[in-house]
């Protein structure tokens, strides 16, 4: 069974230098998993924190699933990652760095169960994104160039 993406977070590659990746679990409820299953979540505020040996993803909006009732859950709690003790230490020495963070990087099922993928991330500066973009301006230019240009000699 292949992957399917719920959420990606495009954002977060236009404001970060993404370092490493990083795949793991989610400890969710029933009605988050019918939520996200529908396709409905939110990566744009979201981060991850190391605290103590564990890891929490917080501000991942999961709207509540509307079939539920009464027993519905909180839209912006606090959920665990999970992950091995040695890769939790391995990113905990990293994100504790000075202005390095971890960014959700998309979120997705495989094999039936939720994952989300973690990038290490360092903030770019502000010339950094505008270099990113005068690039991709150049790469659109030069490609509309050559399909105006029609094909070349046989």
């Amino acid at each position: 069974m292949a992957e399917r993406d719920i959420a990606v977070n495009r954002r977060a590659r236009h404001d970060f230098h993404i370092e490493e990746t990083v795949e793991a679990g989610l400890v969710l409820t029933g009605t988050e998993v019918k939520a996200l299953r529908a396709g409905r979540a939110s990566l744009a505020e979201a981060f991850a924190r190391v605290e103590g040996d564990e890891v929490w993803l917080l501000h991942l909006h999961i709207p509540p699933y509307e079939a539920a009732s009464s027993f519905n859950h909180d839209p912006l709690r606090r959920r665990k990652v999970l992950l091995h003790r040695r890769e939790i230490g391995r990113l905990a020495g990293k994100a504790q760095q000075k202005g390095y963070t971890l960014v959700p990087l998309r979120l997705y099922f495989k094999r039936g169960v939720a994952k989300v993928e973690l990038g290490v991330a360092r903030g770019k500066r502000a010339y950094d994104k505008r270099e990113a973009i005068a690039r991709r301006e150049a790469e659109r230019q030069i490609a509309k160039a050559l399909k105006r240009r029609g094909p070349g000699p046989r």
